[in-house]
């Protein structure tokens, strides 16, 4: 019987969506799902929700719900990582608003910037140990990563233990399919192909019938139909000549043009959305409890249709996996994002070659943040973190060397024993 174990299980209708379709894989119907949460609330209304999926669908999967990981991780086939360290609040408040007293604003904050590398040092000590754990209690393991910042935390992962890592984002199909609604195309009829990084890769081709998609994209934007919500991003499809797949929310902040404390045109020319991930967590806090009622209720019955995220498929997915020789002119070694095909031999992933040079060069100014970063949380090395925030593109624009030191001093304090201790 195959185990499949879910930390950070309270993420209950991320959970919900992927256990669904798990259980619509007729190989999968009896499986063991293996919850876990260090939230009791939350973990115990993702096992009723989880039982309910499986009512629904008339199959006879095994629900287990514990706040012991080692536990949820003993004997287990694929883990499924969904966990935010220090929540919404301290973690992420304190991201926001002490770089604030800088005048270093952002927006979402969980890949890049210096909320992205505050994140990252909370996140992969937790990673390095759940490893440890995994290879003494379920050694061949899958692990499938969906916790942010991506890149980040697969680089760790990959440098620091022995276990298979493959981190899983949905931006690339989800931005296919705004881009199919945006020229009018039906989104089944087209064939793409992305690489890059997580949050920073490019639509390389973007084909329907061996016809190329592009000039119905750019003649979106001449016609002043790009969505308004998405100025950054056709802003950059001019100066580069191919679309990003992560939101322009996302890619403001990971590049030095778009937020800019004394230029507050610049920010509404573009809709950048300041305190947006803020925003979002405080209305999923408020709704949580109405959520959760209805989750619960005993007339609640989950849809049985499938989501669009690819931890069930692990089949032509796109995957964050080491760069062996798949990119070039990008690091070896570090986090890319590309198409893989997953069967009895393992994730295979597809080699790219090389990618046109603006996007390998602007990749790169993003890659050097993330190793910075993942070499402070391993080494344990304060310099490292001053490294990284130094050349971070959209700090080092804002901010002075000194200012840069202070702000990252000021943040170690703040997250206290949220951070291992650094030298």
């Amino acid at each position: 019987m195959t185990k499949i174990t879910f930390i950070g299980a309270g993420s209950t209708v991320f959970a919900r969506n992927l256990m669904g379709d798990i259980l619509q894989y007729p190989a999968l119907q009896d499986v063991t799902l293996s919850l876990h949460d260090i939230d009791e609330e939350r973990l115990s209304t993702s096992g009723i929700v989880a039982r309910k999926v499986a009512e629904t669908l008339g199959v006879a999967a095994t629900i287990e719900t514990t706040t012991d990981r080692r536990a949820a991780l003993d004997g287990a086939d694929y883990v499924i990582s969904m966990f935010q360290i220090a929540g919404y609040k301290p973690g992420t408040v304190i991201d926001f608003e002490v770089p604030k007293r800088y005048g270093l604003r952002q927006t979402i904050g969980d890949t890049l910037g210096i909320g992205g590398i505050m994140r990252a040092l909370r996140t992969i000590p937790v990673f390095l140990d759940m490893a440890r754990d995994m290879q003494q209690l379920c050694p061949d393991v899958m692990h499938l990563n969906y916790v942010n910042p991506m890149a980040m935390n697969c680089l760790a992962l990959n440098r620091g233990s022995a276990v298979r890592t493959v981190g899983l984002c949905h931006s690339v199909q989800g931005t296919a399919a705004q881009l199919a609604h945006d020229i009018g195309v039906p989104l089944e009829e087209i064939n793409y192909l992305a690489a890059g990084i997580n949050h920073m890769a490019f639509y390389l081709k973007f084909k329907r019938d061996g016809e190329d998609l592009y000039p119905l994209i750019h003649q979106a934007q001449r016609d002043g139909r790009a969505p308004e919500h998405n100025r950054v991003r056709y802003e950059m499809l001019g100066r580069l000549g191919y679309f990003v797949t992560e939101s322009s929310e996302h890619f403001s902040e990971y590049v030095p043009w778009f937020i800019k404390r004394d230029r507050g045109d610049l920010i509404e020319e573009f809709n950048v959305p300041l305190d947006e991930y803020l925003r979002r967590c405080e209305q999923q806090i408020d709704h949580w409890q109405k959520l959760r009622a209805e989750l619960e209720a005993p007339d609640y019955r989950p849809e049985n249709r499938r989501s669009t995220e690819y931890g069930s498929q692990i089949i032509n997915a796109y995957g964050n996996v080491s760069n062996d020789g798949l990119i070039d002119y990008l690091p070896q070694g570090c986090a890319v994002e590309v198409p893989c095909l997953v069967d009895c031999n393992g994730v295979q992933p597809t080699r790219i070659g090389a990618l046109p040079p603006q996007l390998a060069a602007l990749i790169r100014s993003n890659v050097n943040v993330q190793e910075l970063t993942v070499e402070a949380a391993l080494t344990g090395k304060r310099e490292h973190i001053y490294h990284a925030a130094m050349l971070d593109p959209h700090t080092a624009a804002e901010l002075s060397l000194e200012q840069i030191y202070a702000l990252v001093d000021d943040l170690i304090e703040a997250h206290g024993d949220s951070l291992p201790e650094y030298h």
